[in-house]
């Protein structure tokens, strides 16, 4: 479809010469970008003759007026825009807000329900008990006693456990009741809030059907990106399901309208920024009684205005997503109708599905954890148009954490935690035989001896990188050597040994290193 007559100009007082024409709309699509969203609707209606005003109410009060634009198509011509907000209209409860009274009501009819429950039940114990008075005129048989001993204790027994119940669903329906509401009270303010008003000043020559599109830019809306990396095992692929958590609190319900995920920010300029002249003087000091002090107390609170500034400005359906690439940013439309009533919870739309090739290996320093980690490191996921999120980490069917990918942060290869692996048992302890403290002359020296074993009881074989480390002196007195570093690559800016392992199901690996430390006798060093 064409739309030929675009508005541009807004017209805040035509209104008042021409005759409202108010006119249903229906939201047929919405571009969410991470901080707000862009809403498309759509209008009808038949205009007659000459000058007419066509007005759409019951928007969202959060609309930025400066973002509206209005298409049409149809032999009229558009004159101008208007907007305004409403505080008389009244709006219907939304589908949130009708489910939670119907919630509600049901706990009071279930509490309703279990209070005459007990009534009958009190009234049934007094008839028992009023009745269990024996004249001595009647003459009843030992058993008879014992059978009516019987029925009393066990019919009243039964009264007291099912008055008890009662109380427990009384108690339970009341705490339910209790958030149920605190949810109406929440939804019940959204709803009291004030709506916007769309007012389109039209002209035509004749009576004429007329096709409005009409567009604006809201508030409280976004979406934040999140991930599931799930692995089959050690030789599959790395699963990566990318999703999108769309809320909003537009005031406007969104019912079955198509969704487009935007990673633009449409609070950002376009424009370049132009560099200011950079100059340079010598610094005159000015001489201040308590300047410092008053600056330094200051400094918080402006941060903190900085920070509250930035905090408010940044405040499995894959196979029916596209993704689309434009020259600055990328855009998911989802082809599946989508609902997200306003001040819900987040709604978890799928944008897409990726294998993403990973080779895998143990990572272990078991001088601060004995247990060995398993990582997966896939390559390739730079083309997958990823944004920072937190990502949720499945192993052989088992969650076993959460991580965040942050795209910007990592190189060619991502590397994820799959989380420990009791099958690899990894010991590290001292050598003793090998662990000495000895005087020569005017110096200390201490020997240190570590052995490392590792053994596989996984039935597959596995690649194992074990890292540990030498202490690194930061004083020219104290002196740390390598006596045997037991094939470990040695990185001596950072003092760390590294040992590349390869184990088959089953096997049993030692690794063991020494070094000395040679300090001015009498001293002592910290950090040994």
């Amino acid at each position: 479809m064409k739309l030929f007559l675009i508005a541009l100009v807004m017209l805040p007082g035509f209104a008042l010469s021409q005759s409202a024409r108010p006119v249903d709309s229906k939201i047929t699509t919405v571009t969410v970008f991470l901080n707000r969203a862009q809403i498309t609707r759509q209008a009808q209606t038949t205009l007659p003759a000459g000058k007419s005003l066509v007005v759409l109410s019951g928007l969202s009060p959060d609309l930025d007026p400066q973002s509206i634009s209005v298409a049409g198509k149809g032999r009229f011509l558009i004159l101008g825009i208007g907007h305004h907000l409403n505080f008389l209209a009244e709006r219907a409860p939304s589908k949130l807000l009708k489910t939670l009274q119907d919630s509600a009501r049901w706990y009071e009819r279930a509490i309703a329900q279990s209070n005459t429950q007990k009534e009958i039940l009190s009234k049934e114990e007094q008839l028992i008990v009023s009745n269990q008075k024996i004249n001595g005129n009647q003459n009843l048989t030992v058993a008879e006693l014992k059978a009516m001993a019987d029925f009393f204790r066990s019919r009243l027994g039964e009264i007291a456990n099912s008055r008890l119940k009662e109380d427990e669903r009384i108690v339970r329906n009341t705490e339910r009741l209790a958030r149920v509401q605190n949810q109406i009270n929440e939804q019940t303010a959204l709803q009291q809030r004030n709506t916007s008003d769309i007012e389109i000043s039209v002209s035509a020559d004749a009576a004429a059907d007329a096709n409005f599109e009409i567009s604006y830019l809201v508030n409280q809306a976004g979406w934040i990106p999140s991930y599931d990396l799930r692995a089959i095992n050690t030789s599959s692929p790395v699963q990566l399901q990318y999703k999108a958590n769309v809320f909003q609190s537009s005031g406007e319900d969104w019912n079955a309208v198509k969704l487009i995920l935007s990673t633009a920010n449409p609070s950002q300029g376009g424009l370049k920024p132009e560099l200011s002249p950079w100059y340079l003087d010598f610094y005159q000091p000015v001489v201040v009684r308590g300047y410092a002090m008053e600056m330094k107390s200051a400094a918080a609170p402006m941060a903190q205005r900085e920070a509250d500034k930035t905090a408010e400005d940044e405040s499995s359906l894959s196979q029916f997503v596209t993704a689309v690439q434009t020259t600055l940013n990328t855009q998911f439309e989802i082809a599946l109708a989508y609902s997200v009533p306003s001040g819900s919870k987040p709604t978890q739309v799928d944008i897409a599905r990726h294998e993403v090739k990973a080779s895998y290996v143990y990572m272990a320093a078991p001088k601060l954890d004995p247990n060995a980690f398993l990582m997966a490191k896939a390559v390739g996921w730079e083309e997958l148009n990823l944004l920072p999120g937190e990502a949720n980490i499945y192993f052989e069917g088992t969650f076993v954490g959460k991580t965040m990918v942050d795209p910007s942060a990592v190189k060619d290869t991502l590397a994820i935690s799959l989380g420990r692996d009791k099958r690899v048992v990894i010991q590290r302890e001292k050598v003793k035989d090998f662990s000495t403290r000895r005087t020569l002359g005017t110096s200390q020296r201490e020997s240190y001896a570590w052995e490392i074993s590792v053994r596989n009881t996984s039935p597959n074989a596995i690649h194992l990188i074990i890292e540990d480390q030498l202490p690194i002196s930061q004083n020219s007195q104290i002196e740390v050597t390598a006596l045997d570093l037991g094939g470990a690559g040695y990185d001596n800016i950072q003092g760390k040994l590294t040992w590349d392992l390869k184990l088959a199901p089953a096997e049993t690996k030692k690794v063991s290193y020494r070094y000395e430390v040679k300090y001015p006798k009498g001293r002592q060093v910290g950090g040994l």
